[in-house]
Order: structure tokens, then sequence, then C-alpha cells
């Protein structure tokens, strides 16, 4: 009996240790606390958001370069920005972060201030293609702190912006019944061809 009330005892020290509090394993990247991913996921948004975010990161680019030294926008980076813009007016109720990053060239203060002059670009070249600034939720600088390489020298690949899907806009009518799934699919929905046109353009085709 004391052995048995022992091991049970054990079991659920082991239990308590490795606890994780609920909604905490739903992390990804800037989506918040545990609290905020419970929050998020008893309505629904917190699944589509990931969704499109996945989607987003599938289907175009999020990732644009710079010269050294540089926050100005080549012909490279506008047409990523291009799709990447496309791409955000298919979702008026979308939110969307861009992050700047630098190479390791050059002081810390100095490459966290190039970081964002460089996210701003980005942020600034969408406004110009018709996109509501309410909609960047945030402008964040890394500056130097996340190399895709890790090097000491200058390199490209480091210097760049990332954008990705942060969530829904608050107090949206069109999402206040949680019909998220609407959202996600919806330009699947509109794009759909009618049986009967498919059969009409095969016979004139023929």
């Amino acid at each position: 009996m004391i052995r048995t009330a022992a091991l049970l005892g054990l079991g659920l020290t082991t239990a308590a240790c490795s606890y994780n509090e609920a909604g905490s394993e739903l992390q990804r990247g800037s989506f918040g606390n545990a609290t905020l991913n419970n929050a998020l996921v008893m309505t629904g948004e917190r699944s589509y958001a990931v969704q499109l975010a996945e989607r987003f990161a599938n289907e175009v680019p999020d990732t644009i370069n710079f010269a050294f030294d540089s926050a100005e926008l080549d012909a490279g980076a506008m047409a990523v920005l291009d799709q990447q813009a496309d791409w955000i007016r298919q979702f008026p109720e979308v939110r969307f972060r861009v992050f700047g990053h630098t190479d390791a060239v050059g002081s810390t203060a100095y490459n966290k201030r190039l970081g964002l002059r460089r996210a701003r670009a980005a942020i600034s070249y969408f406004a110009t293609k018709g996109i509501s600034r309410n909609r960047l939720e945030a402008v964040v600088s890394y500056g130097e702190t996340r190399p895709l390489i890790a090097t000491s020298e200058r390199e490209r690949r480091n210097r760049r912006t990332v954008t990705e899907v942060s969530g829904f806009l608050e107090r949206q009518p069109t999402l206040l019944d949680g019909k998220y799934a609407a959202v996600v699919y919806r330009e699947y929905i509109a794009s759909a061809v009618p049986p009967t046109t498919i059969s009409e353009n095969t016979l004139d085709s023929e």
C-alpha cells in the first residue's frame, strides 16, 4: 500500500514537472502568450490566423533584400512587394507586420535604426499600393540579432525585411459572427467556375 502511494506520488510529481499552461504549445512567433492563445482558439480566430500566415508564406515571397547600408527599394524588392500587396488586398480583415533586419557590419544601435528604416520603406511602399497603414500592425527592427547566415561579414541575405500575417482587425463587422473560415477560403469560392460554364467552354473549344 505504501509502495503504491509512493509510486502514485512520484507520478504526480513527474506530471507536475512537465505541466504546460493550456494553449502554450500553440504559440508561434509573434502570436502572443498562452492566455491570448486560449481566447483566440475559443473564438476560432487563432486557427484561421495561423492558416493565413502559412498560406501567405507559401503563396508569395515574404522577404526582400537590400544593398549594404541602404533602406532603398530596388526593382527586385518592389516586384516582391507588389506580389505581397496583391495578396494582402484579398484579405481586408487581416493585419500584417513587417520585420527589419541587417547584417552584422556596424554598431548594434545603428543596425537597429537601419532595420527600422527598411521596415518603414516596405510599409510606405504598401501605402502607395492602396493598403491602409492601420492594417500594418507593427513595424519591428531586429537589427543584426536574427541573421539567416551566421557571419560577421557583409551578407545580402541578412539585409532584409520579412512580412507576416499577425492577426485580424479588431471589431471587423464581417467577423463578429466568428466565420473566419469564410475569410480564409473566400477567394476560392468566388473563383469557382460553375459546371455549366465549363461544359459550354468545352463545347465551344471543340
